[in-house]
């Protein structure tokens, strides 16, 4: 029978700091960070079926992912599916992995990967946009390489706000945001699908860095033209940023944005300007999934 790794079982063998080492070694030792086949985004009668296949020297792996946007009504989390680890030489199923828990672990841990390289040493005070389990996930990662000490958190309503603020009691600096924490934030983290900006990027502090992840398709837009014009855009590759990521494919395509860099260039010691805000806009591409499925597995067999 074909070993299945939970979500529980795979924040034990990956830890955040893991899953963000595993993708840091991913990007600098030449995984396929561009290129290869693009996500396949079905649309079906529930919501959507994403298909996401990668490989590198080890291993070949496939997420099939289901967006269902009902699905929070019925009391079932939106975002579904399940990753399938293969043999790289034989093609033979390794191993299957929760593909929600994947996806949260790796988003939330590649965010993680670009605040320790475009965020200011001395970050401390986070605005938070979003309340479901990317936020909260994102609290935990960020947390790991920079020493939060305030998070104001913007929910969609005031109640969604309350109770994500309520969930943090006691164990994290988590209270509802005001209209001054944009312009006072180190670094601000958007973990929504909005079809519409966020915030007015002419508010954001000339030192703030911005990670913004919530969406991949062109109907949803989190950053303004504002914010991206000012600052210095990060991506995870340029090709798939403007294929999928609708503030960046409009703001090259109106020429507010001329150059976007990609990641890996980053974190291989490529110079960037750090005298303007660092946006760090990320779609999700499939090396990653594979890069921490990877890492499960591999650490599941040294056990």
């Amino acid at each position: 029978m074909l070993a299945m790794i939970d979500g529980a079982r795979l924040d034990e063998l990956v830890p955040v700091a893991a899953a963000v080492d595993a993708l840091r070694r991913a990007a600098r030792d030449g995984a396929p960070t561009s290129g290869g086949p693009a996500r396949t985004n079905t649309l079906v009668r529930a919501g959507h079926l994403l298909v996401m296949p990668a490989e590198d020297q080890e291993f070949v792996g496939v997420k099939v992912t289901g967006v269902a946007p009902a699905n929070p009504e019925r009391g079932l989390p939106r975002i579904t599916g399940t990753y399938l680890l293969h043999d790289a030489a034989t093609l033979q199923p390794v191993v299957a992995i929760d593909g929600a828990a994947l996806t949260l672990l790796r988003t939330a841990a590649l965010s993680a990967l670009a605040v320790d390289e475009l965020a200011t040493p001395d970050t401390r005070r986070v605005m938070l946009f979003g309340t479901g389990p990317q936020a909260a996930a994102h609290i935990r990662a960020v947390s790991t390489v920079r020493d939060i000490d305030q998070i104001a958190v913007a929910g969609r309503t005031p109640d969604a706000t309350a109770t994500f603020v309520q969930r943090w009691a006691g164990t994290t600096p988590v209270r509802p945001a005001t209209q001054d924490d944009v312009r006072t934030a180190d670094l601000v983290l958007c973990c929504t699908s909005s079809p519409t900006p966020l915030f007015d990027g002419r508010q954001l502090a000339s030192h703030a860095t911005v990670v913004a992840m919530g969406s991949h398709t062109l109907d949803a837009r989190e950053l303004d033209t504002h914010t991206l014009r000012r600052s210095t855009v990060v991506v995870e590759d340029r090709d798939t940023a403007i294929r999928e990521a609708a503030d960046v494919a409009a703001a090259v395509a109106d020429g507010d944005l001329t150059d976007v860099i990609p990641l890996a260039t980053v974190l291989t010691g490529a110079r960037i300007d750090r005298g303007r805000p660092r946006i760090f806009r990320s779609v999700g591409m499939a090396w990653e999934d594979l890069a921490v499925a990877g890492a499960a597995c591999r650490a599941s067999r040294r056990e």
